[in-house]
Formats: C-alpha cells, structure tokens, sequence
C-alpha cells in the first residue's frame, strides 16, 4: 500500500479545486470549513471540510453546521483530511462520528507528449443529458437520481470534459475531468459492468490526462476508495501517487 506523504501545499490545492470540480448546489462557508448541501448524492457534496491547515470547529460552530444538515434531512457528516487539527478530530470522535468511507487523494504529473488523444472517446464542455443518464444508469440507490446529479454537474464554471468511451459503437464507460490553475480532477469513472476487464477503465483515464495536459494542467488528481484495490492498482500504473489519506464519517443521530 503506498504511503501517504505530508505535502500540506499539495493537499491544500486538492482540496479547494474539489469543492469547484464538484460543485455542491448550496455552499456555506463557516470559518475555515466549506459546508456543502446536493440532496444526498455523494458524500463530498454533502459533507463539511476544512479548507486551511489546522481547521478546528468549536462546539458552538459544530452544533451549528450539525443543525444545518437536520434542516435539509440530511446526517451530518465531516471529511477528516490532513487538514483537521487533531483537537477537531477527537472532538468530532467524542461526538459519536463514526467511519463512512476512507479514501486516497491520489496525484500524477501530466506531460502532453505522454498523453495522446484516445480513439472512441467522445467529450463534451457541459453534462449533456445522454451523459448524466448513461452514468445514472449505471449506479445503485440514490446515485440514480438524474436530477441530484445533474445539480451538481450543470454547476460546473470551469473548462470541463464530460467523457464517454466508445465500444464496438456503443457507449461502455464514462468520467469526467475539470480544469483548475494547472491541475485537473478526474472523477465519476464509470465502466459498463457488462465490459470490465478489457482495458476501458485505462482507457479513459489515459484519454482525461491527455485532455488536462492539452488544457495546460501539470498535474492530475483524484480520489479513491481505500478499498478498492484494482482501481488503485491501476491508478499506480498510470503514474498515480497517493499524497494523503483521508476518512469521511458521519453522524447517526
């Protein structure tokens, strides 16, 4: 398992550009903490980080950003990143938060020479609504919601790549990238269950980092679950590193 290495500089910049290259329909910003409402559809769009080295959150302000999720019906939830002040973390600890999903925020350097465009890949500059349903499509629960994700994807105001790979000429996986002061997020990566194991995955990725160096990008990011092993596998090939490690957790009452 790589070793998260403590580049608070390069943690820092991650972490802004997610909150544009995802944007959330409602944004409060409460101190330090970026605070995000999307109805639900993922937990970085519906969750509390800190956007400055050694965030804390008093009790007043945690009480306070607590209530805002029960208003909306929403648990309150907070990404514990390298950011949070260990003071903010055993807070939130004692509070009852609990482990949701633990991640990786993973970064390769871009080079236009090493990143050709991919045969079959088609993109576009908004989520247009073949994208939205070809991802929704391929979703479970709530990530099915055509309209919570097209919320989130039609708020983007930033050079963007909505992908779809072709296969045998149909449509077999999808991503998307966004572009941000000399970096790129890629994100949503989805391949059609149906047609895994024959590269696509790869394939995308390899497209999405050739389109962010064409935009300028030196380098690109991501996130991944922990647990997943073959993406972050794949990931490694493709020059990935992981620069910090990261848990969501989420309050049950």
């Amino acid at each position: 398992m790589d070793k998260p290495v403590t580049d608070m500089a390069l943690v820092g910049a991650c972490e802004t550009r997610i909150v544009n290259a995802w944007p959330a329909p409602t944004t409060l910003v409460v101190d330090q903490w970026v605070v995000r409402f999307a109805n639900g559809y993922s937990g970085r769009a519906n969750s509390a980080s800190s956007l400055r080295e050694g965030g804390d959150m008093d009790e007043a302000t945690l009480t306070f950003v607590e209530n805002l999720y029960r208003q909306v019906g929403l648990p309150p939830r907070i990404r514990f990143t390298p950011l949070v002040a260990e003071e903010a973390r055993r807070r939130f600890a004692e509070r009852g938060y609990r482990v949701e999903t633990a991640s990786f925020g993973m970064v390769a350097e871009l080079d236009p020479n090493l990143h050709p465009p991919v045969p079959g890949m088609i993109t576009t500059a908004q989520a247009d609504d073949a994208w939205i349903d070809g991802v929704c499509g391929h979703q479970t629960g709530n990530k099915r919601n055509r309209d919570h994700l097209s919320a989130i994807v039609s708020g983007v105001r930033l050079p963007a790549a909505f992908a779809t790979l072709m296969h045998e000429g149909r449509p077999a996986a999808y991503a998307m990238s966004v572009a941000e002061r000399g970096m790129a997020e890629i994100g949503a990566v989805i391949v059609d269950e149906a047609l895994r194991g024959k590269g696509l995955g790869k394939r995308m990725m390899l497209g999405l980092m050739g389109w962010a160096a064409a935009q300028g990008c030196a380098q690109a990011y991501l996130q991944v679950d922990q647990s997943n092993g073959l993406a972050l596998e794949m990931y490694r090939r493709l020059g990935f590193r992981t620069v910090y490690a990261y848990e969501t957790r989420i309050l049950d009452v």
